[in-house]
C-alpha cells in the first residue's frame, strides 16, 4: 500500500491548497470551513521555522487553526515539534482505503430509503440530522457545502424513514485523480446499529465508481473502523489533527 500512500500525497495532499515554500494550507471562504496544513515537505532543519511561519500567518488572521499530520510525515519528530509549538493533539484516526470495485453492495433496513442531495432542502435535512447525531449545531453545514454540491464535487446522501432524515454522509469527488474521499457519516442515536453506515459507504463506492474514481480513502474514528474493515478497507497508516489557537 505504500504507492497508494504516495499517491494520496501527491494526488490530494499536496494539490490541496496554496502552496507557500513547502508548505500547503487552507483559509476557508465561507464560515465553518476548516483552516489548517494539509501536506508539508519538511526535514530537521526546515521544520521548526515552518511551523512557526504557520503559526504568525494564522494569528495574523485571527483564526484558530489545525495541522493534519499523517503517521508517515516527515520529520519522524514532527508531532513533538508540533506540541513544543503550543499545539494540541486531537484524537488519532485511522486512514483507511478501498478499491471502489472491491465494496459490496449493502441493503437498508426496510422502511428506509437513500438519496442523493442536489438541493438547498436537502442540505438543510443533512445540517438538521448531523446535529441530532452529534448533539450540536451544524446549521453552518447547508451554506459550506452549497458550493461544491452545485460544482458537482460533493454529493451529500440521506437516509429518509418516510420524510424524517435519521442519517447523512458525504462524497467528495477530486476530479483528474484516482480518489474520492468519504467524510461525516451521522445516524441519529435511535436508529444506530442496523447496518445505516454500511449502505451509505457502499452507496458512495457506487457513485465513485462511475465517476472514473479507482479507490475511496477516508479519516476513520474508532467507531467505524470495524465496519470499513468488515467491507474491505484496509487501514494504511493513522492521522491525527493538531489544533492551534
Amino acid at each position: 500500500m505504500d504507492d497508494v500512500l504516495g499517491m494520496i500525497d501527491t494526488q490530494l495532499r499536496a494539490t490541496a491548497g496554496e502552496r507557500v515554500g513547502p508548505v500547503v494550507r487552507q483559509v476557508a471562504k465561507e464560515p465553518g470551513g476548516w483552516n489548517g496544513v494539509v501536506y508539508a515537505e519538511l526535514d530537521e532543519e526546515t521544520a521548526d521555522a515552518a511551523i512557526a511561519e504557520q503559526v504568525r500567518f494564522y494569528a495574523g488572521l485571527g483564526l484558530p487553526f489545525e495541522w493534519k499530520y499523517y503517521s508517515h510525515d516527515r520529520p519522524a519528530d514532527l508531532p513533538d515539534r508540533l506540541l513544543a509549538a503550543g499545539f494540541v493533539a486531537e484524537p488519532e484516526e485511522a486512514l483507511m482505503v478501498a478499491a471502489t470495485a472491491d465494496v459490496p453492495a449493502a441493503v437498508l433496513p426496510d422502511g428506509l430509503r437513500l438519496v442523493d442531495v442536489h438541493d438547498r432542502a436537502g442540505l438543510e435535512q443533512v445540517a438538521a440530522v448531523h446535529g441530532a447525531a452529534f448533539g450540536s449545531d451544524h446549521s453552518w453545514m447547508a451554506d459550506l457545502l452549497a458550493g461544491p454540491v452545485a460544482a458537482g464535487t460533493t454529493i451529500p446522501v440521506l437516509v429518509l424513514h418516510g420524510d424524517e432524515p435519521v442519517s447523512a454522509a458525504r462524497l467528495d469527488l477530486h476530479p483528474g485523480t484516482d480518489f474520492a474521499s468519504l467524510w461525516g457519516g451521522g445516524t441519529v442515536p435511535e436508529w444506530r446499529g442496523r447496518g445505516i453506515y454500511r449502505a451509505t459507504v457502499a452507496h458512495r463506492a457506487a457513485i465513485a465508481r462511475v465517476h472514473g474514481h479507482r479507490w475511496l480513502r477516508t479519516d476513520a474514528l474508532p467507531t467505524s473502523r470495524p465496519i470499513l474493515e468488515r467491507i474491505g478497507f484496509t487501514q494504511v497508516g493513522t492521522t491525527v489533527p493538531y489544533t492551534h489557537g
